[in-house]
C-alpha cells in the first residue's frame, strides 16, 4: 500500500507538473523571441529619423555605432551598397523598396527587419536588422532548467509525504494484522492501539470489541461446559449407592473401580473447563492450526506439554480391559520400550485412547476382539487401535461430525486434532483382524533442556491382556 501510495502521488504531481510546464516552457521562448524581434524593429526605427536628415555614408557608421548589435544593423542607400554585411535576401530587399512596406519575418540563421524611409526625391533607403537565433533563444535553456528543477522538487515533495502517509496507514494496518493473526492463534489477550486514519482507528476499536466479547463468549461457554459436567454428580452418587448396597457380590468391586474411574474423569473435566482461558496443543488443532511437520525445529515445545505415549495407553488399555472381560473380548496390548515423548498433556493422550476404543465397544457386538499397539520410529509415535468388526466404509465421512448414522463423529475428530497439534497424521484403513485398522501418529516432541537422551533398546511386546 506505501509503494502504491507513492506511486499514485509520483504519477498526479507528474501530470500536474507537466501540465503547467510545457505550456510555460513554450511561453517563455515565445516571450524571448518576440523581445529579440521587437527590440530590432525599434533600433530600425530609432536610425530612420538619421537617414531623414543625412546621407552620408560616414555620420550614418557613427549612428549605428550608437546603437546597440552594430554588427547587425545595415543601411541599404539608393545610391551606393549597403553600409555593412547584408543578410537580407534580395528579393525581400527589392519588396521593401519598391512596395515601401516593413518587413518582419524568419530566414535561415535567425530574424531579418527591413524597415524602408523615403528620402528626398522619391528615393527609398532600407533599415536591416538581422536578429541571430542564438539571440532569439537567450536565456530559454536556463528558464527550462529552473522550471525543470521546480518541477522535479515538486513531485519528490508530493512523493515523499505520500510515503509518510502511507508509512502510517501500513503501520496501522500491520498491527491490525498482527493482533488478527495471533487472536487466531488463540491470544486471547492481544489488543490494538486504534491509530491511522479514522476509518483504521474504527477497525481497532471494532477488533478490541470483537476480542472482549469472544473472550466473554468463551468463558461463558466454559462454565456452561462444567455446569453440564457438574450435572452428571446427581446419578454418579445412585451409581454409588447401588455399589454399595452389592457389596460382597463377586461384581461389586468391578463396579465400583468403574464408577470410580468415571467420577475422576468427570472431576477432571471440570477442571479443565474452569481453568483460564489458553489454547494449548489440542485447542490449536481445535482452531485449525497445526505445529510444524518437525517437531525438533520449534525450541518452545521443549518447554510445553509433554507425555510418554505408551505409559498413558497401558494405564487406559488397562480400564477398558475389565469392560473387555465382561462381554468376552480378547484385547491384546503391544507397546514399545523405547521412549515415546511427544507434545501433549496426558489428558489429551487418554482422550484419544478412550475415543477409539470407546467407539469399539459401541459400534462392534460383544466378543469382538480388539488390539492396541504403540509403534516408535525414527521421528513419530504411532498409535494403532484395530478390531475384528464390520470396519469403516467410508472413513471420509466418519471424520465430519454427525455425518454418520447414530454416532456424532465426535471420537475419531478428537483423534485427529490431537495428531494435528503435533504435527502428526491419522489413517484408517482394514487390518489383519478383518476391521477397522486406525493408525494416529504422534510428532516426537523435541528433548528437554536438561535431559539426557534416552537409551534405545529393542522393542519387546507386553504380555496381551484379556483373552
Amino acid at each position: 500500500m506505501r509503494r502504491s501510495l507513492a506511486g499514485v502521488a509520483l504519477a498526479v504531481t507528474s501530470m500536474v507538473a507537466l501540465s503547467f510546464l510545457i505550456p510555460l516552457a513554450a511561453l517563455v521562448m515565445s516571450l524571448v523571441k518576440e523581445q529579440g524581434v521587437t527590440a530590432a524593429e525599434q533600433r530600425a526605427a530609432a536610425l530612420a529619423p538619421v537617414l531623414t536628415l543625412t546621407t552620408d555614408p560616414d555620420a550614418l557608421r557613427e549612428s549605428v555605432a550608437s546603437l546597440d548589435a552594430a554588427e547587425d544593423l545595415v543601411v541599404h542607400l539608393p545610391d551606393s551598397g549597403p553600409l555593412g554585411s547584408s543578410k537580407a535576401p534580395v528579393y525581400l530587399l527589392e519588396r521593401a523598396q519598391q512596395a515601401r512596406e516593413s518587413i518582419s519575418q524568419e530566414i535561415p540563421g535567425g530574424w531579418i527587419c527591413l524597415q524602408p524611409v523615403v528620402l528626398p526625391g522619391d528615393r527609398v533607403a532600407v533599415i536591416e536588422n538581422f536578429v541571430p537565433d542564438a539571440e532569439l533563444t537567450r536565456g530559454v535553456k536556463e528558464s527550462w532548467a529552473v522550471m525543470a528543477f521546480l518541477a522535479v522538487g515538486l513531485v519528490g515533495g508530493s512523493v515523499l509525504v505520500a510515503d509518510r502517509l502511507g508509512a502510517k496507514v501500513v503501520r496501522s494496518s500491520k498491527r491490525l494484522a498482527r493482533a488478527s493473526h495471533a487472536l487466531g492463534q488463540g491470544d486471547l489477550d492481544t489488543r490494538v492501539d486504534p491509530m491511522g486514519p479514522r476509518e483504521l482507528r474504527d477497525a481497532g476499536v471494532a477488533f478490541n470489541a470483537m476480542a472482549h466479547r469472544m473472550t466473554e463468549l468463551l468463558a461463558v461457554e466454559r462454565e456452561l461446559v462444567a455446569d453440564l459436567s457438574h450435572r452428571l454428580r446427581t446419578p454418579l452418587t445412585a451409581l454409588h449407592l447401588a455399589s454399595e448396597r452389592m457389596a460382597g457380590t463377586p461384581e461389586s468391586a468391578r463396579v465400583e473401580a468403574a464408577v470410580g474411574e468415571l467420577e475422576a474423569e468427570l472431576r477432571a473435566i471440570i477442571a479443565a473447563a474452569r481453568t483460564p482461558l489458553a489454547v494449548g496443543p489440542m485447542a490449536q488443532g481445535l482452531l485449525g492450526t497445526e505445529a510444524p511437520a518437525d517437531r525438533h525445529s520449534v525450541g518452545a515445545g521443549a518447554s510445553g506439554p509433554r507425555c510418554e505415549t505408551a505409559e498413558v495407553v497401558r494405564r487406559r488399555t488397562a480400564f477398558w480391559t475389565v469392560l473387555a472381560e465382561q462381554q468376552n473380548r480378547s484385547c491384546s496390548l503391544d507397546l514399545t520400550q523405547e521412549p515415546t515423548s511427544i507434545a501433549l498433556s496426558d489428558d489429551d493422550v487418554a482422550a484419544v485412547v478412550d475415543a477409539l476404543i470407546g467407539n469399539i465397544f459401541r459400534h462392534t457386538a460383544p466378543g469382538t476382539p480388539f488390539a492396541v499397539h504403540v509403534v516408535r520410529t525414527a521421528q513419530a509415535v504411532e498409535l494403532v487401535v484395530e478390531d475384528g468388526g464390520p470396519g469403516i466404509p467410508d472413513p471420509d465421512r466418519a471424520l465430519s461430525r454427525g455425518s454418520s448414522t447414530g454416532s456424532t463423529g465426535l471420537g475419531l475428530d478428537i483423534a485427529q486434532r490431537a495428531a494435528s497439534a503435533t504435527g502428526g497424521s491419522m489413517r484408517i484403513g482394514r487390518g489383519p483382524l478383518g476391521g477397522a485398522h486406525i493408525t494416529v501418529t504422534f510428532a516426537l516432541a523435541p528433548p528437554a533442556p536438561s535431559s539426557r537422551r534416552p537409551r534405545i533398546s529393542r522393542r519387546r511386546p507386553t504380555r496381551p491382556r484379556g483373552r
